[in-house]
């Protein structure tokens, strides 16, 4: 029985009742409808919050894992620190609250009560703190104020500390992933006794990020650091990596700071150095959100679907039986209970669909929704020729591979489509990677053909701002390494020695 393929009726059929948008159509609709329909995540009853299906979670959890395995393989270790940050302890540092002043969430009082005139259930005015709490926008305040009580002497340093959280920034405009007044990350927080060694874990882990988005997500990126302008809160110098995704915006999907003394100033972290004399400490911070989920969605995704590397799909090969009858359905079972061991002893993922109360047809459309990177499609007569159709999601192509190479032909299958769908991202950077050496020509690039624009700037804020206010675009990163080129200020004439990346950004 050869297998029974998808209509174009059956494709537009499913296609109208999983409403998914075109990206030519609208893009921002587009990436909503792969997050809603691919049942990764859906708008929580608390605004701005999201909730994370288990599909979408998976994702998170395969991302976790092997972040975690990078972690502790360059020598840091997990711990856990509180959600509630007391608000004195912001005001140490003074870059670092103005930074995050507007995105606070506060606790004022820790009790409820019933309204005694009946209007429900209300705050107890008699419970109000002493000092309010601030739900943590980030942790460098209550780890520094922390590590104050670990850290006496050169012998506690260096001091390589992850945490895995979720943290509060209240947002008034919200993208699921992308930007939620809630969100879960990974931040690092390393304590050192030099400002060299700090700076080598700072671009250490920023080279950590960049491989994992790289080879995991299949994603290309720009190591590079930030402006002044852009630099976090309370950081000396903030490294980042940068991916472009297929509308032509910028996504800034890591970050890696040298924080220098501040923190360690503002919470009086210090230790005795080999020569006896006291010194601060010298610190990073560090981390990537669930953000990285939107980056891959809008990176790789098509108007079927999600497209998801086989490195980071929860399910990455299913196996649809074609069948008339139960007989049928057994005796593929039978035949592929192998092969399935056989994929599962090396690590991959894979499912047997039995569901007897769907098509094929729509079973293939379902799988190309949710990303699944291969597909085996087999039925009686396949076997009887000793073959299986093969589906590989990226290309979307269909062969007929020999059923006995499948459990060697499939791992070869996947790491080609990891392959591919990184090649094919980088091809389409580099395609959408411009020089502009006039203001007109920069203009022109962002509103015509948008991507990364490389362009010279006088270096100051000012007009940095500028070209903010008046195109949207935003100086991406200095790109490490920057080759020198003498050049003019796009918008100043003023003399510059090399191109920064500005985008448009999300």
């Amino acid at each position: 029985m050869a297998p029974v393929y998808i209509t174009n009726k059956e494709r537009t059929k499913f296609a109208m009742s999983k409403k998914i948008c075109s990206r030519a159509e609208d893009y921002s609709q587009w990436y909503n409808d792969l997050v809603l329909r691919g049942k990764l995540a859906e708008h929580s009853s608390v605004r701005g919050c999201m909730v994370i299906r288990p599909y979408g979670y998976a994702l998170w959890e395969n991302m976790k894992t092997e972040l975690d395995k990078k972690f502790k393989e360059t020598g840091h270790v997990n711990a856990y620190f509180p959600l509630f940050i007391p608000k004195s302890f912001l005001s140490k540092e003074a870059a670092h609250v103005e930074g995050f002043a507007k995105e606070c969430a506060v606790v004022t009082h820790y009790r409820l009560m019933n309204d005694p005139n009946g209007g429900g259930i209300v705050v107890d005015p008699d419970a109000k703190l002493e000092e309010e709490l601030i739900v943590r926008p980030t942790s460098e305040t209550i780890i520094w104020n922390t590590y104050k009580g670990w850290i006496k002497s050169y012998r506690d340093l260096p001091l390589l500390i992850n945490q895995w959280a979720n943290v509060v920034r209240w947002e008034m405009r919200t993208r699921l992933f992308l930007r939620t007044a809630e969100f879960l990350w990974q931040e690092g927080h390393t304590a050192h006794s030099t400002s060299q060694e700090a700076i080598q874990e700072a671009e250490r882990m920023l080279d950590v990020y960049a491989d994992f988005v790289e080879n995991f997500l299949a994603i290309p990126v720009l190591k590079g650091v930030k402006t002044p302008n852009e630099r976090f809160a309370g950081a000396v110098e903030t490294y980042c990596i940068e991916a472009l995704m297929q509308d032509g915006k910028a996504l800034q999907a890591g970050t890696s700071h040298f924080l220098g003394q501040n923190f360690a100033k503002a919470f009086e972290v210090q230790f005795t150095n080999k020569e006896n004399t006291l010194e601060f400490v010298w610190a990073t911070s560090w981390g990537v959100s669930t953000r990285l989920i939107g980056a891959l969605l809008m990176a790789h995704s098509d108007d079927e679907g999600l497209v998801l590397p086989p490195k980071v799909a929860p399910l990455q090969v299913v196996i649809v039986p074609i069948f008339k009858n139960d007989e049928e359905l057994n005796a593929v079972f039978d035949r592929v209970s192998g092969l399935m061991a056989a994929l599962k002893a090396k690590g991959i993922s894979v499912k047997f669909d039995d569901d007897d109360q769907t098509r094929p047809g729509f079973k293939f459309a379902q799988y190309e929704l949710e990303g699944v990177p291969v597909r085996v499609a087999i039925g009686p007569r396949d076997m009887a020729n000793g073959t299986a159709e093969i589906a590989r999601r990226d290309t979307k192509e269909k062969q007929l591979m020999q059923l006995d190479e499948l459990d060697t032909l499939i791992p070869e299958l996947l790491d080609a489509i990891q392959a591919n769908m990184f090649q094919k991202a980088l091809q389409f950077r580099e395609e959408n990677t411009r020089k502009a050496d006039t203001y007109e020509e920069f203009k022109r690039i962002l509103d015509d053909e948008a991507g990364f624009v490389l362009a010279h700037y006088d270096g100051t804020s000012e007009t940095e701002d500028k070209i903010k206010e008046e195109t949207k675009a935003t100086i991406r990163c200095i790109p490490l390494n920057n080759p020198l080129e003498e050049g003019v200020c796009i918008v100043t004439g003023k003399p510059s020695k090399q191109r920064a990346v500005f985008a448009r950004a999300y």
